[in-house]
């Protein structure tokens, strides 16, 4: 035998293709009678209950339906500017609350002042907040929960170029949340930690529970296969970036362990890449010809309706350097990209999942609890979202525009299960919360249904280019703060007493003195004493097996097992006799020592009291030493107070300056925009006091050309009257026409009307016969403003449909369309204007009008002067005359005017 190999070495063996063990058979036998006496009792229990006529209970956890719910913790780290240039749109009000202010060129109302809003957090963390504030406040209670047997979710939120990376991972000498997360825990369960492969995950997000005999063979196969390296990247040294990420100083741990358990802590990575899950940690084998790309992963809900990522490679770690090696080796792989923001801009959703698995000591205090039951399992997960961008801004092409456009997919689902969690809450409802949409979502559905704490971090980055991005963040962020989670429940603990760990390592310090006192080895691991058990056992024969027939290789090995059985049964025996042996001579001295103790006891009395007289003058001097401290202090709190209250005066002055300045400015812009006002309002009113003159001047102007139309008329019907009678009457005095002059005076000041034509021959128009004398049916539109004039010719339309507003009703009856539109004609008389059209219907179902001409009637007095005359015309007064001295004859004729629609 070789020196250090273990105390006992089973070699497997081949029975019928299948590879097994002694050792393994002897543990496989206790499992299978665990699970069949636990089999029997359940079969029993459902006997009773089917004879009771009672539905029996399924085995299996359920979650406590506690009506405890705590708020998602929301928090807030502003980023320190770049540049001291740049503009700053972020303030930090108080711990609790920042302010977003827009920036210059942007006004957010109509008045044009500057809006600002604010919005509160559980905290706020300012630009000058260490790591290792931010990790007391933040993660440190989620790492307290982890080994309590609670699971807990952080993850930072933000757009791109925030300080997401930064917060969860850090730099060389400013370690992130996720390195000093791992430290703390590795300081608090470091001597409590089981030996590997002692826990192992069983590919269905549960841990399986191995003997120390099944732990160590595990741990020899391991270092065999890691002896060959499979590709030429698996001995690579570790990076020197993380070397110094803690320092020794900011180190950390938890108080509240409970010593009687063993803990182990395995981890994985995987990235969340265009909504495709990816194991970061994966060793593919390495193909220089046909290098094959990643497979993604799927998920999957266990037994406890846990989701979980199938196939996920969990690694087992015993400290910070080799768990935040694990991650940098996964890092590496991670998606980065240079981007118009951000030089290394995150695209992917990166989860890294610490779980801790324990279990309790036996009654002995010296191995594992070999029950599953008892195992208990948590974990932590740090995410590190990707941050939501604006292409326009990023310039984003191919395949950097489809990853912006699934980062801001995968943010947006997020959003929307946080409002149906919210409206759910609020209102009672139960809508259908959208997880599966991604995966991001999917994976953490379990800790929004009450699987542990949640927590998030908002970074925002004050620059004024991202300050429309930053105000959709914060609205998230206060949106979330009001989604509750509920609590998680205390894992039921074990009957064992307690203390077991330690009372155990008494016995071994006890024993390990005893055994240096009389010579002997000191410790029972000693390579000294493995080596001479060893070799007093029977040595092992050859156990390759070649043939199937072979039937003396098996009966020799197990003989040979059964001696060593044997002699190993007696060296317990003979432990179990010098045991004893040594707990009576334990007794004898524990007597002995109780002797010792009251002697000592007596000596002790007599130095208290002169203990005493000594205690009442240390008092005195320690009175006079308070004394005087306590002076020294209210002179620096004095001193204090004077500096506290001078630089207050000094903040104070400068704010009233700074206010004085804004006030002045404020003053110089209301006094131009006054100017401006009163400018606009100047303008305003001398236009509408043009205007109103304008219309003033053609209303007086209309009226009297109406007055000077009845007064002809009037005139015209006395002559015929008079010329009937045959009774000769003086020819009354012609009216004047209105003049105007003050229309010509007043022409620069109301729009231009188009002036009658001259006087020309009469046109006559082709006699054709009129479109409104068919057969058609026609929508004859009169509206009731229309005056009616008395004249001989009438527009007259048979088979139509009189209206006085079109509606759609009258339209889908008839094929065509006639409006009746007066207006005053240039010489003042009423024309009437007859616009036709077609009617056809709309692909909507409803109907329309197409224009196609106009006929206009129109009407004039032969007598009246024309109102324009030819310049040097030397006939126009005594023309006007002529015409005022001729016999009044009705004379009434009407032009009828029609015209197509160019």
């Amino acid at each position: 035998m070789k020196a250090g190999l273990p105390v006992i070495q089973c070699f497997p063996f081949i029975v019928i293709g299948r590879i097994t063990s002694v050792t393994q058979h002897r543990g496989n036998f206790q499992i299978e009678k665990r699970r069949f006496c636990e089999q029997l009792r359940v079969d029993r229990q459902y006997k009773q209950c089917k004879k009771q006529g009672k539905t029996p209970r399924r085995n299996g956890q359920k979650k406590a339906s506690n009506t405890e719910r705590d708020p998602v913790g929301v928090y807030c780290r502003i980023r320190p500017l770049i540049s001291e240039d740049e503009e700053c749109c972020v303030e930090m009000i108080s711990s609790t609350t920042i302010q977003l202010h827009a920036p210059d060129g942007l006004k957010a109302n109509r008045n044009g002042e500057y809006k600002e809003t604010q919005y509160s957090f559980k905290k706020v963390f300012g630009v000058n907040t260490t790591q290792m504030e931010l990790f007391e406040d933040v993660a440190k209670p989620l790492v307290d929960d982890l080994i309590h047997c609670k699971n807990g979710l952080l993850f930072t939120y933000g757009v791109t170029g925030s300080g997401k990376t930064f917060t969860m991972t850090g730099s060389p000498g400013e370690g992130g949340l996720l390195p000093r997360s791992l430290d703390m825990l590795f300081n608090s369960i470091g001597p409590f930690q089981a030996k590997r492969y002692v826990f192992k995950p069983d590919d269905k997000n549960g841990m399986e529970i191995q003997s120390q005999v099944d732990a160590l063979l595990e741990r020899q196969k391991r270092e065999s296969q890691q002896s060959v390296p499979k590709t030429p990247s698996s001995r690579q040294k570790a990076d020197p970036e993380f070397a110094d990420m803690i320092s020794p100083d900011e180190a950390c741990k938890s108080e509240s362990v409970d010593e009687d358990c063993c803990f182990s802590v395995f981890v994985s990575y995987i990235e969340i890449y265009n909504n495709y899950i990816y194991d970061l940690l994966e060793d593919a084998p390495f193909d220089p010809i046909r290098p094959k790309p990643p497979q993604s992963k799927v998920l999957r809900e266990d037994q406890n309706h846990n989701m979980y990522v199938a196939g996920c490679t969990e690694v087992e770690v015993k400290s910070t350097e080799e768990a935040f090696e694990i991650f940098w080796k996964g890092q590496k792989k991670r998606r980065i990209a240079n981007t118009q923001l951000n030089r290394e801009s995150s695209r992917s959703h990166s989860v890294f999942t610490v779980k801790l698995v324990q279990a309790p000591l036996d009654a002995d205090g010296d191995h594992i609890l070999q029950d599953k039951n008892q195992v208990n399992v948590s974990q932590l997960c740090l995410v590190d979202l990707a941050g939501s961008e604006r292409t326009s801004r990023t310039r984003a092409e191919g395949s950097r525009l489809r990853e912006a456009g699934n980062i801001n997919q995968s943010l947006m689902t997020l959003r929307t299960c946080m409002e149906v969690l919210r409206e759910n809450q609020m209102c009672g409802t139960n809508k259908m919360v959208p997880y599966r949409d991604s995966k991001v979502t999917h994976l953490f559905k379990n800790y929004f249904d009450g699987e542990g704490k949640v927590r998030m971090i908002v970074c925002v980055n004050p620059n004024a280019d991202d300050y429309e991005e930053s105000v959709l963040v914060m609205r998230f962020a206060e949106m979330t703060q009001e989604v509750e989670v509920a609590r998680p429940v205390d894992r039921p603990i074990y009957s064992l007493p307690a203390g077991r760990r330690h009372k155990n390592q008494a016995f071994k310090d006890e024993l390990s003195r005893r055994l240096a006192e009389r010579g002997g080895p000191v410790t029972a691991d000693d390579p000294g004493l493995l080596n001479q058990l060893l070799e007093s056992l029977p040595a092992l024969p050859p156990c390759e097996l070649v043939d199937p027939t072979d039937d003396q290789t098996l009966p020799r090995l197990i003989e040979v097992l059964e001696r060593r059985q044997h002699i190993r049964q007696m060296m317990k025996e003979q432990f179990n006799q010098t045991a004893n042996t040594l707990q009576s001579m334990l007794q004898q001295f524990n007597s002995q020592l109780g002797a010792k103790e009251t002697f000592l006891h007596d000596q002790q009395s007599k130095l208290n009291e002169k203990d005493k007289v000594i205690l009442n003058q240390r008092t005195e001097l320690e009175r006079l030493e308070k004394k005087s401290k306590t002076l020294e202090y209210k002179i620096d709190i004095l001193q204090k107070t004077t500096g506290m209250y001078e630089q207050d005066k000094r903040s104070l002055q400068q704010e009233l300056e700074s206010r004085e300045q804004k006030l002045q400015r404020e003053l110089a812009e209301r006094r131009r925009m006054e100017q401006r006002m009163q400018g606009v309002v100047t303008d305003t009113k001398l236009k509408w006091e043009k205007e109103c003159e304008r219309r003033v001047n053609a209303k007086q102007l209309e009226l009297q050309n109406k007055l000077w139309v009845k007064d002809e008329k009037l005139k015209q019907l006395k002559a015929i009257v008079t010329e009937s009678s045959g009774a000769p009457a003086e020819r009354p005095e012609k009216p004047e026409r209105p003049s105007r002059e003050r229309d010509r005076n007043h022409a620069q000041k109301r729009s231009a009307s188009p002036s009658p034509l001259p006087t020309a021959p009469p046109v006559r128009p082709m006699h054709r016969r009129s479109h409104s004398a068919g057969g058609e049916k026609w929508v004859d539109h009169k509206p009731p403003s229309n005056l009616d004039l008395d004249t001989v010719m009438q527009p007259i339309i048979p088979n139509s449909i009189k209206v006085s507003a079109p509606n759609e009703k009258a339209l889908s009856k008839c094929h065509k369309y006639v409006l009746r539109h007066q207006e005053l004609a240039s010489d003042g008389e009423i024309e009437t204007k007859l616009i036709k059209g077609n009617v056809f219907k709309t692909r909507g179902g409803g109907q329309a009008v197409q224009f196609t001409d106009i006929e206009t009637l129109k009407q004039e007095c032969p007598t009246a002067p024309s109102r324009k005359r030819r310049s040097g015309s030397a006939e126009g007064p005594a023309q006007i005359e002529d015409l005022e001295n001729r016999p009044p004859v009705m004379s009434s004729s009407q032009a009828y005017q029609k015209r197509r629609k160019p």
